[in-house]
């Protein structure tokens, strides 16, 4: 009987469509579809079944984390600028009780005031910042590790 491949679903939040187009030093110049063929390709390898999903629009995360129940084992998320202000995604990702990691792809913690206070880092089982699209990648390598103990 073979098994299937856990499932994991990467979350983009707002503006991360304008990746390697918008303030390149601090998001680099990866645009946003080479980031996606990145971690399939990387999903693939670790035998990962791989949904992307990108919105500007925090009403549409939600859904999105909602309609997961039963559907995805882990969530990988980068809610971007609404890290610091949802707790409308932050109540989500709890009732629907899917492992979580977060993700930045800069350090937010070197960076404005505001920005260092993060309304989803206590319900995730962890968080992956500054390393730039590279920090996604953990979070790939994470999620497997997390689901096959």
């Amino acid at each position: 009987m073979k098994k299937n491949k856990p499932r994991i679903l990467v979350i983009h939040g707002p503006n991360l469509n304008l990746l390697g187009k918008r303030e390149t030093s601090l998001y680099g110049s990866t645009t946003f579809a080479k980031l996606n063929q990145l971690l399939k390709k990387e999903a693939e390898k670790l035998k990962l079944s791989l949904q992307t999903f990108q919105s500007n629009s925090e009403g549409q995360i939600v859904n999105k984390i909602n309609s997961s129940l039963g559907k995805i084992d882990l969530i990988i998320i980068n809610p971007a600028a609404y890290t610091h202000t949802s707790v409308a995604i932050r109540d989500a990702l709890l009732a629907v009780e899917i492992p979580s990691i977060e993700v930045h792809i800069s350090n937010i913690f070197k960076r404005e005031e505001f920005r260092k206070q993060s309304l989803i880092s206590d319900v995730a089982i962890g968080i992956i910042s500054g390393l730039g699209i590279h920090s996604y990648i953990l979070a790939l390598e994470a999620a497997r590790k997390v689901l096959t103990k």
